[in-house]
Order: C-alpha cells, then sequence, then structure tokens
C-alpha cells in the first residue's frame, strides 16, 4: 500500500514539496480504481495501510493540482474504474466553486468563530469545549481522534464526519468553533471543504439533511476499533438562515504584456500550469496566509508546512520563469513596494486565491497599491469551467463530471 516514510509515531511524513506529492500520487494510482472504491470508507487508523490518496495536504496548496491528479489515475483506469476517486477530486471543486459564488457565507462562519472565541459567561459551554479540546469527553473515538489531529495533522475523510457529528449533537457544541478547530490543525486545511463540510453535517449545507454517527457505522468502519456508548441518538438541524443565492463568478483577466511581478501564495503554488500568457515575469514574491486561519493560535506543523511549501512554490517558479527566458529576482513581500519603483514594474500577476485567508490578504495587498500598479488575478480553466456549475448541490455538479473532463482533454 502506502510507501510514505513513517514518524517515530508510526504516521505517515509527508514533505512541504511538490516532488513529495508527485511521488505519493505515483504510489496511489495503481489503488485509485476498485480499492479506492471498496476501501475508501474504511479507516484503519493512523500508522496503518489505507485506501485513500493521502494527496489532499498537497491538492489543498496546489503543489499537486486537481488535473494532474485526475490525468494520472485516468492513464492507469478507465473512467467506470475510477469513479469514485475522481467524483472525490471533484467534491473539493465543487465545494471551492460553491464557496466562491457565496462568500457571504464564509464571513459568516469568520464572525462567528471570532464572537464565540470571545470570553463566555456559560461556565458549563467553556467546560465543554475545554473537555472536547483536550480530550477529555470520555468518548474513547472522539478523544483519541483529537489526539490524532494534534500530533499529525490528520483525520480520515470518514472520521472528520463522526467527528463533526459528535461536536455538535452529543457534545452540542457549536459547529464553527469545530470547524476552526479543525481549520488550525488540519495540514490539508481548506476554507471550503472544512467549513462547508461542518456545514452539511450541521444541516445548514442541504436544508434539514443532517449528518448522524451511529456506533454501528464506527465501528464496522474503524474496523471494530471502537463502539462508543452515549452518542446523540438524533440530528436535529441547526437552525440558521438559509445559504444565499449564487452570484455570478466574477470575472478576471489574462496576465498582460510587459514587465511584472509573480505574486505567489498557499492556495496555489503549481507556476508551472498558470498561464502566464506574455507577461516578462521580471520578480517572485509570495506569502502563506496560514496565520490568518483562524484568532487562536494555529498549529506549529501547520504553520511550518505552509511556509515551506511556499519556498517550494517560490524555487520552483523561478526556475520556470528562468526557462522563459528571464532571470527574475526572489523580491520580499515587504519590500515590494521599492523594489517594483526601481525596477520600473507597475504590474504584479497571481494566480486567484478562492475565497479564504488567501484571497483577504490579497484584497489588502490590493486596496494598498500605489496609484499605477494593478494587480491581475488569474483563474486556472479548471475552476473557470468548474465553479460556475456549484450552484446548486453536488448532485447536479456530478452530472457535469464527464462534460468537464471533456473539455479538459482528460477523456
Amino acid at each position: 500500500m502506502s510507501t510514505a516514510p513513517r514518524t517515530s509515531s508510526d504516521a505517515p511524513v509527508f514533505a512541504p514539496t511538490r516532488a513529495a506529492g508527485l511521488e505519493l500520487l505515483a504510489d496511489f494510482v495503481p489503488r485509485a480504481g476498485r480499492d479506492y472504491a471498496v476501501g475508501r470508507n474504511t479507516d484503519p487508523g493512523p500508522g496503518r495501510d489505507t485506501a485513500v490518496s493521502m494527496l489532499s495536504r498537497y491538492v489543498s496548496h496546489r503543489l499537486v493540482t486537481e488535473r494532474e491528479i485526475i490525468e494520472g489515475v485516468l492513464e492507469k483506469h478507465s473512467p467506470a474504474a475510477a469513479q469514485k476517486f475522481v467524483q472525490e477530486v471533484f467534491w473539493r471543486t465543487y465545494w471551492k466553486g460553491w464557496l466562491e459564488l457565496r462568500p457571504s457565507v464564509w464571513a459568516g462562519y469568520r464572525a462567528d468563530v471570532e464572537r464565540l472565541t470571545a470570553a463566555s459567561d456559560d461556565a458549563d459551554f467553556s467546560v465543554g469545549l475545554a473537555a472536547a479540546l483536550e480530550a477529555r469527553t470520555g468518548i474513547e473515538c472522539f478523544d483519541a481522534w483529537v489526539s490524532e489531529l494534534v500530533e499529525n495533522g490528520y483525520l480520515h475523510n470518514h472520521t472528520r464526519m463522526w467527528f463533526a457529528s459528535i461536536w455538535i449533537f452529543t457534545l452540542r457544541l457549536p459547529w464553527q468553533l469545530g470547524a476552526d478547530f479543525f481549520y488550525r490543525h488540519l495540514l490539508d486545511g481548506d476554507p471550503a471543504s472544512n467549513t462547508l463540510s461542518w456545514r452539511w453535517v450541521a444541516g445548514l449545507q442541504t436544508t434539514g439533511k443532517t449528518y448522524l454517527a451511529t456506533a454501528d457505522n464506527i465501528e464496522k468502519f474503524t474496523e471494530g476499533r471502537f463502539r462508543p456508548s452515549g452518542l446523540a441518538p438524533t440530528a436535529p438541524a441547526i437552525d440558521d438562515d438559509p445559504a444565499p443565492d449564487a452570484r455570478e463568478l466574477p470575472a478576471t483577466e489574462p496576465a498582460p504584456a510587459g514587465r511584472a511581478v509573480l505574486l505567489l501564495h498557499d492556495d496555489d503554488l503549481h507556476v508551472e500550469s498558470l498561464d502566464l500568457g506574455p507577461a516578462d515575469i521580471v520578480g517572485v514574491t509570495a506569502f502563506s496566509s496560514v496565520g490568518s486561519r483562524s484568532p487562536l493560535r494555529v498549529a506549529g506543523d501547520v504553520a511550518r508546512f505552509s511556509i515551506a511549501a511556499v519556498d517550494d512554490g517560490v524555487s520552483r517558479a523561478r526556475a520556470h520563469v528562468a526557462e522563459r527566458g528571464s532571470e527574475p529576482e526572489h523580491v520580499g513581500l515587504d519590500d515590494l513596494d521599492e523594489w517594483m519603483r526601481r525596477a520600473d514594474v507597475s504590474t504584479i500577476v497571481t494566480p486567484v486565491a478562492p475565497v479564504g485567508p488567501a484571497s483577504e490578504m490579497l484584497d489588502a495587498i490590493e486596496r494598498e497599491l500605489p496609484d499605477g500598479v494593478r494587480l491581475v488575478r488569474v483563474r486556472r480553466e479548471w475552476d473557470t469551467l468548474a465553479w460556475p456549475h456549484a450552484r446548486r448541490g453536488f448532485f447536479p455538479f456530478r452530472e457535469r463530471i464527464p462534460e468537464l473532463l471533456r473539455a479538459q482533454h482528460l477523456t
């Protein structure tokens, strides 16, 4: 099964580089057909062979892109054999598109987290929250998953659903703080997938449809490792405002001709497949938005992974631009304004950042730009084609997958 190296706790080690992501992809591709379809819901526990790809932390930073993952899988498997895995990749695209069309949902979540993390006068709530965050609930599986998340920065997707359900319906804690806990500790933390998955469990994403964790299901899909008692017998949907109508996807423009600086961020680090058009890239700068994930402290391993991934992206970007005929300088973001004046550059080119902290940071950078300097956000064809179809639920979106694959010349 997986050949990823192991830590002292026997959990996989994942280097924050594109090369490591490609190695993991190559290891997984032979198992992306029937093996994945049969075993994808089973969580055997940390350090044990798993049917899932473990690629999520690379996709969330686009060290490896969705397109090349599906391309690699379909070179080995027929579309029918790889259907379950291909759909799982498109779930991530769907979530991003759904939130891109409804950015107020993200803004509302951020405001709720700020409010809920402020001092609370409810002693029972504070005690219950502390017990959950410190793995002291007495629910063996839940406490084990808290420890696993904190130690490894990862949980199996099925386990994330059980965890969220227990958090919301058994422990009766705000879903927003559970989503924030995940986002602060997940190496693959993704604002759309994380936030909207928690909303789905709570009954907010598909109105009235919740997810109830049961002892039977947990026992079956943890291969008997856990059979919790005392779980909530029902999962009444959270009462909240309905999701807003979808907006139109904002327009973007291609990278223009002329001298420009390339601005990378931790949501998209594969410049080799970004369409830079005729732009003459003479400088490369970058930032990580990891520190802006939460008003609370982000896990150290998560911060280190994101920052190192950005460094890897910058190194590869400079090499890629050099192959285009330029020798770009590496520019510190704090020095960017002065450098652009000296270098006579008035255009910043950056990959589109989906709704989330990186996009918020790009907005802040754009607001502070000097007169005459513009920020051009380049959207990938993958997103331009897929995101407009995320106006409703996933199942109508899923019907578009064959069309989207053909449009990308993947079938």
